[in-house]
């Protein structure tokens, strides 16, 4: 199924075929380090770089055999490369070379993740100076609160994958740990500078301790930050989802020619993108669970996370992957209604200045108990009977014995509400 969604680097980098020129990557390195070390001829090392080869055909036909799938690998190498083979994984263990490789692969797919993360968080940046003042009511619960801005509410959207950004750059660091400290991680057969050495030419980290596995902690960490990002985006998606509502409709997905919404009603926009962006978001939270689950290994180790990880880490990664394209071409096209934001926010008949007329008459002088009883009994006129709250508040005797029409008639000023939403633009540095 996320073959699917699978973009074509991506799907490079979780290839059978990328797999295992890793782990020649990684066993080929150690056997550097060794002859550096003294310990294995520079000779050895000349023909194992010149003969070093695989396929992935033979592996898998080995494989059926050995059940064991980098004996299988180690057996095809020494089928090419001749007798220097018995100098590769020398004092090492399969974990040695399965948890190394597994940190390459996650940080190159990290690295691909991270710029469109990025990516996202400028354009993002860009729709929220676009729409720096276009007015929009803002709700809770559902309901009409006070009016804001759509740039508002993009900037903080913008800020959140900011966030993400920070988190995704740590647990990529994390998830880059190697470890070539043999069974049960007590370095018997290898001196840990071999290690140190070989996952410093890698470009990762070397485990600073051990077992026979790269402790899982690393693993979920970066499991779990995926399903954050997964679920700022899902939070993203469902508010465009219900922008999109027809008896709302202040932003809406692109809708392509040719495209089609229903099989039944040829009327239907759908917002199918976003939706799928919320069921993308349930998978990885669901595979960040499992990695939680794999923190804790009996003993020294045990093999019950390997399953798991060969399908939670390639998939979680092709999702977010999937999710980042699909979410800037979205964002980037997004469709926006300023006119049915504006009428929506007049819907109410005022109400939605409620509260500066709450605050402006506590400065008269009366108690706030006072205030919100005077403010109330009208606006529950304007629930019940459409009426319009201004013209009310003017007609309520209480009220303009303490107020002036041209007071009431500023606090209804909409402008206002731009003088904090724009210090809040410029402490993001935007224009």
């Amino acid at each position: 199924m996320i073959e699917r969604y699978t973009t074509p680097d991506m799907g490079r980098i979780w290839s059978d075929q990328n797999k295992y020129a890793t782990w020649q990557k990684v066993e080929i390195t150690v056997t550097e380090v060794l002859s550096d070390m003294g310990v294995v001829p520079k000779e050895v090392v000349k023909v194992i770089n010149e003969k070093a080869s695989f396929s992935v055909d033979r592996i898998n036909e080995i494989e059926a055999t050995t059940h064991h799938d980098v004996i299988a690998f180690l057996t095809n190498l020494a089928e090419n490369i001749g007798p220097e083979s018995r100098f590769i994984h020398m004092g090492m263990t399969s974990s040695d070379l399965l948890d190394t490789s597994l940190a390459l692969l996650c940080q190159e797919a990290g690295e691909i993740i991270l710029e469109k993360l990025k990516t996202f968080h400028q354009v993002l940046r860009k729709k929220a100076s676009e729409h720096r003042e276009t007015f929009q009511i803002g709700r809770s619960h559902g309901v009409h609160a006070e009016p804001i801005t759509f740039g508002l509410k993009l900037a903080m959207w913008s800020e959140e994958i900011g966030r993400n950004i920070v988190r995704w750059e740590r647990a990529v660091e994390s998830i880059a740990t190697g470890k070539i400290s043999g069974a049960v991680g007590t370095y018997q057969h290898l001196d840990p500078e071999v290690e140190t050495e070989a996952c410093k030419r890698l470009g990762i980290n070397a485990a600073t301790v051990s077992s026979q596995v790269v402790q899982r902690d690393h693993h979920a960490e970066y499991l779990t930050t995926l399903a954050i990002m997964g679920a700022s985006m899902e939070k993203i998606a469902v508010e465009i989802r219900h922008l999109q509502r027809t008896e709302v409709l202040e932003a809406e997905e692109f809708f392509s020619k040719g495209q089609k919404g229903s099989s039944a009603m040829p009327h239907k926009r759908n917002p199918i993108i976003t939706e799928r962006m919320t069921g993308f978001a349930r998978l990885l939270r669901a595979n960040a669970h499992a990695a939680l689950e794999n923190v804790a290994l009996w003993h020294e180790r045990d093999i019950s996370h390997s399953s798991v990880e060969r399908v939670i880490i390639p998939d979680s990664t092709n999702i977010m992957d999937y999710m980042l394209n699909k979410m800037i071409v979205l964002m980037e096209n997004l469709l926006v209604y300023p006119d049915n934001m504006l009428k929506n926010l007049n819907k109410t008949g005022g109400l939605i200045f409620s509260q500066e007329v709450l605050l402006a008459l506590i400065k008269k002088g009366i108690t706030r108990e006072e205030s919100y009883a005077m403010v109330q009994r009208n606006a529950m006129q304007v629930w019940e009977h459409q009426k319009d709250f201004k013209t009310l508040l003017k007609a309520d005797i209480e009220i303009m014995n303490l107020m002036s029409e041209d007071e009431i008639d500023d606090l209804f000023d909409l402008q206002k509400v731009m003088k904090n939403i724009n210090k809040v633009f410029e402490r993001l540095d935007l224009k």
